[in-house]
């Protein structure tokens, strides 16, 4: 299983045999991780910041767990009372409730999909885990989480940033040899 948490959506495939057995995808993942960012740190601080403030948090600091260390980040924006600039210190757990319910929905739908896969590829699977790309699965956490959720080991690819496009390499550079699985998706 291969779930790809990009910037639009997550999207998951089980694949066996060559081809796509099953698979789904959700308007969720990176940029709806950093919104909730944006809307929490208004909502909680009366702050407006902007997409590139709320990803550097979400890089720097965010988790899916609670974390032995605290980490903090001094994020500047608009006070939406004064409209005039002001800082305030967010600190991972705030960030951990901020992204909770779109990585809940993540998760939710990877158990989903893997409750419609037929057994003998479960137990594969149990085998083989999930694979998780895309720059959402840098996640501080998230690996651990899926496999609390649904025993089955998660692992992040070695280079999560450029999988898609090695993949796509790879698929060009053997078209042929690949034409049979091309004809399916």
């Amino acid at each position: 299983m291969v779930v790809d948490i990009g910037g639009g959506t997550t999207d998951m495939a089980l694949i066996s045999l060559g081809g796509v057995v099953l698979k789904d995808s959700l308007k969720i993942a990176g940029d709806r991780l950093t919104q909730n960012i944006i809307d929490y740190v208004a909502q909680k601080f009366s702050l407006l910041i902007g997409e590139r403030s709320a990803e550097k948090i979400k890089i720097s600091i965010g988790s899916v767990f609670p974390l032995k260390q605290e980490l903090v980040f001094n994020v500047r924006g608009r006070d939406l009372a004064t409209g005039l600039p002001r800082a305030v210190v967010i600190n991972n757990d705030e960030v951990r409730e901020a992204l909770e319910k779109p990585v809940h929905q993540i998760v939710s739908n990877i158990k989903g999909l893997i409750e419609k896969s037929p057994p003998e590829l479960v137990a594969d699977l149990m085998h083989q885990g999930i694979l998780l790309v895309g720059g959402g699965s840098l996640l501080r956490g998230l690996p651990e989480l899926i496999y609390r959720e649904t025993e089955i080991p998660t692992r992040i690819d070695d280079d999560p940033l450029t999988t898609i496009c090695r993949g796509t390499g790879f698929a060009l550079e053997n078209i042929k040899a690949l034409k049979d699985v091309f004809v399916n998706v």
